[in-house]
């Protein structure tokens, strides 16, 4: 593990133990963030498994209905009524913070009735191809947030799972390491600076003998 390059003295010691209690507090709130969010991260995995497979059972009825009007009047004449109408603004956007994550939420507006296209001419079948994908849009809504917020939960994941480690396995034991080697060096000099005023007692005691002996 890489030492840090600081001056070996009591103050960058004190300093050093200081920064190193900071970071063993802020990796344990790291830690549980990241509990946090992987919990809540699995719990939405599994409720998205469910919509979507709900989702994906009842486009592929709205689709089957749409392959029959397209059999009974052609490709482009189902087309061509498709595109007839005005288009509007069916989906409302916000936000909503969840553990410092911020998720979307969508919501739609009441949809237009079908309408554009010659009922005498268009077989019923589409219309109830349209009431199907009509009755299917709030749960597709609802999913693509549901997925997009699971998205960015996972990035945060991520982003906190390498904080996490960084102070685990780099910044910690890098401190760690300075403060033993500071201590070290610490200790050594007092012991240097123990031995030197014990030879200079003894110096003192053994020219107060020599006098005495005078």
């Amino acid at each position: 593990m890489t030492k840090m390059r600081v001056n070996p003295n009591r103050m960058e010691l004190l300093k050093l133990r200081r920064r190193r209690d900071v970071a063993k507090r802020g990796h344990k709130l790291l830690k549980d963030k990241f509990d946090e969010l992987l919990k809540e991260f699995i719990s939405r995995i599994n409720a998205n498994r469910k919509l979507r497979a709900e989702v994906e059972r009842e486009l592929a009825a709205a689709y089957g209905l749409f392959a029959v009007a397209r059999g009974e009047a052609g490709r482009t004449t189902i087309e061509e009524a498709l595109l007839s109408g005005a288009p509007g603004e069916i989906v409302e956007t916000a936000e909503r913070n969840v553990m410092s994550v911020r998720v979307p939420e969508l919501t739609l507006t009441e949809l237009p009735e079908p309408g554009g296209y010659s009922l005498a001419t268009m077989p019923v079948v589409l219309d109830e191809a349209l009431a199907a994908l009509g009755a299917v849009a709030p749960k597709m809504l609802e999913l693509a947030g549901r997925e997009k917020a699971i998205e960015l939960l996972a990035a945060e994941i991520e982003r906190t799972r390498r904080r996490v480690n960084a102070l685990e396995y780099v910044l910690i034991p890098s401190i760690d390491e300075t403060v033993r080697d500071i201590q070290m060096k610490l200790d050594e000099a007092e012991r240097g600076n123990l031995t030197r005023l014990m030879k200079v007692k003894d110096m003192i005691a053994q020219q107060q003998e020599a006098d005495e002996e005078r």
